[in-house]
This record gives C-alpha cells, structure tokens and sequence, in this order.
C-alpha cells in the first residue's frame, strides 16, 4: 500500500495491475479467451466434418481428405467435437476438471498429426494455421496443467 501513497492515481494503476498480474487473473482469463476460441474452432471443424460428405470436403479446399476414408474424416470430426466440449464443460461445472487440460493436450496432439500429413502434401500455409492452433493449445495445457489449474 505504500505505493498508493507515491503519486496518486498512476500509482494506484500500477499496485492494482501488479496486485492482478500477482494472483493470475490476467492470466486465467487469457487461459478461458484461449479456450473459447479453440472450442469454437474445434466445434466448428468437427460439425462440418460430420455433416457433410467427404467429396463435397475436397471439393470445399480439404484436398487432403482424398488420403483418408470417409469413417476416418467422421472420426476426426467426432473426435474434434468432443474435444471442444472437453476444453470448456468440465471447467464451467466443476466436474473432473482435469480434463480440460487434457482435452487441451488432445488438441496439440491432433494439430502434431495434421502438421505431418500436410506436410507430406506440401501443404505450407495450412501447416501454419495448425502450429498456430497446437501452441494455442499446447499453452492452455501448460496452465491448466501446471499454474493456473482449476
């Protein structure tokens, strides 16, 4: 509080962003802004692979589920719905919340497996927007695991 009593309200700022930064609410919320953009996302994806078929896909710019069964594509958009669900529910109701951290890892480890298969089909800009989305990922997995758990 001696701060406070420096220079008047540019140091009240100061102590209040150092008190904020202190017990992790800057961070926690960066944690949930994290999260809520890869659930939309990964709901997103998952639905429009299971609602539609896999040539209307391909037709639609996912040249690479020509490499993968139509089960397979329905599994990954399976998959990627249940994620979604995972990164969020469990924290929001406080049931087995340490799945959110794991559905988290789940993502960067699906974003690890399209890397290789873009790459593969020399498939450079998709390859960045799935690194993108594993640090994303891999970062609330690094909070949610270690200090700013639930």
């Amino acid at each position: 509080m001696a701060a406070i009593r420096g220079d008047g309200r540019g140091a009240l700022i100061r102590y209040i962003s150092l008190c904020c930064r202190k017990n992790g609410i800057l961070m926690n919320v960066a944690l949930w802004v994290i999260a809520g953009l890869l659930t939309l996302a990964f709901l997103l994806a998952g639905v429009m692979k299971l609602a539609q078929p896999k040539d209307r896909l391909a037709a639609s710019g996912m040249a690479w589920t020509e490499d993968f069964s139509a089960g397979a594509i329905k599994g990954l958009g399976a998959l990627e719905v249940l994620i979604a669900f995972g990164l969020v529910l469990p924290a929001v109701t406080g049931v087995v919340p340490v799945l959110t951290p794991l559905a988290a890892l789940g993502i960067a480890l699906l974003m690890a497996g399209a890397v290789v298969v873009h790459a593969r089909r020399a498939e450079s800009p998709v390859i960045v927007v799935n690194l993108v989305l594993l640090v994303l990922a891999a970062v609330v997995a690094w909070g949610r695991f270690g200090p700013y758990a639930f």
